[in-house]
């Protein structure tokens, strides 16, 4: 059976039936955690290779990798990062992976490996202490870039051509303003994602109005488009982006503290995010990940502490499909769509 068949066929079985409901043998497609080892970590950073390579980052400097869909998993962190916050990873295979490290000042690091974590080679260092890096995406695998919150009014961005090995600081002449307040989250390593060889966008929350801006010339010059998600409070905003294609696209956020309410946290674009339309239905509560599910132009899920929601039209209406908690989602075009959060929490959708 094709691929699109086989996810068009576990979408119809995930909206089905609640898993809880039904005999093990019998159970729709459902996320099965796999044993880290790493009860004491929280991995806000994946990356999903295939359905059995990948990678996931989190505190204590800690890196993971799986080459046997999570039967097994090495600790591969860069010697001496215990003290720091690893809140993304981007994986180009089973070898090769750059990792960001978030804080001010100098805990602002990124590292890159070539032998699948036995070594690692720290490429670049924060030295300004204003600048506070959350997010990095690549559009291949030489070109990446990074986000830091803004610095002297404007968002920086922090760019590499050659995978990750050097970076350097482009021009803010092409960035608007930022908000008063305004920042990017580094919740889910997905507050900046990268579709095609040169669409790029941001996600920002903690100002006036949650935002979404784009570049189409790999970040240097942006434009800013406004979403429906409810700010207004340095909690709230956008947390996550995905994009399918460089038009169709989904957000979603809400207000990361657990006692309070997150209305209206999701939206989408087909537009390229010039545009956003809020979803009818939208999660019941702050959503800090999200993919699209492979070879669907419908379907994309969404993850927080709370649960798992499912779209089947696009963004439009969610449905929680899952109550366990997770921080970020990634998927690949083999249906391996994988899902990491705190207590160690990895997990992959068994379809």
């Amino acid at each position: 059976m094709a691929a699109g068949a086989v996810c068009s066929a576990a979408l119809a079985a995930l909206t089905a039936v609640p898993a809880q409901a039904q005999e093990p043998e019998h159970r729709a497609p459902h996320w099965e955690l796999k044993d880290t080892g790493a009860s004491g970590v929280r991995f806000r950073g994946l990356s999903a290779v295939s359905r059995d390579t990948a990678w996931v980052a989190g505190t204590g400097g800690t890196v993971l990798r799986t080459t046997d869909g999570g039967a097994s998993w090495r600790n591969v962190s860069p010697p001496g990062a215990s003290d720091l916050q690893f809140r993304d990873i981007e994986a180009f295979d089973a070898r090769r992976a750059v990792v960001l490290a978030i804080g001010e000042g100098e805990a602002s690091r990124v590292y890159r490996t070539d032998d699948g974590g036995v070594t690692w080679t720290e490429s670049f260092r924060n030295t300004d202490t204003k600048a506070f890096y959350d997010c990095l995406t690549f559009f291949d695998r030489r070109h990446g870039l990074a986000v830091s919150d803004p610095v002297d009014g404007k968002f920086r961005i922090l760019s590499t051509g050659d995978g990750g090995r050097s970076w350097k600081v482009l021009p803010g002449d092409g960035m608007p303003a930022a908000l008063d307040g305004e920042a990017g989250f580094a919740a889910s390593g997905q507050c900046l994602v990268a579709s095609g060889p040169s669409d790029v966008w941001l996600a920002t929350g903690g100002g006036a109005r949650a935002r979404v801006l784009h570049s189409a010339d790999r970040g240097l010059t942006w434009t800013a488009g406004d979403t429906p998600v409810p700010v207004g409070d340095p909690a709230k905003g956008v947390f996550a982006l995905a994009f399918r294609d460089r038009t169709h696209g989904l957000a979603v956020g809400g207000d990361y503290r657990p006692d309070q309410s997150s209305p209206r946290a999701a939206a989408r674009t087909a537009d390229g995010g010039r545009t956003w339309q809020p979803a009818a239905e939208p999660p019941s509560a702050y959503r800090s990940g999200a993919a699209w599910l492979p070879h669907s132009r419908t379907a994309a899920l969404a993850v927080g502490p709370t649960g798992t929601d499912l779209t089947t039209d696009g963004g439009r209406t969610w449905h929680t499909v899952d109550t366990g908690s997770y921080d970020t989602v990634d998927c690949t075009p083999d249906l391996g769509c994988w899902a990491a959060g705190e207590q160690g929490r990895v997990a992959r959708l068994e379809l």
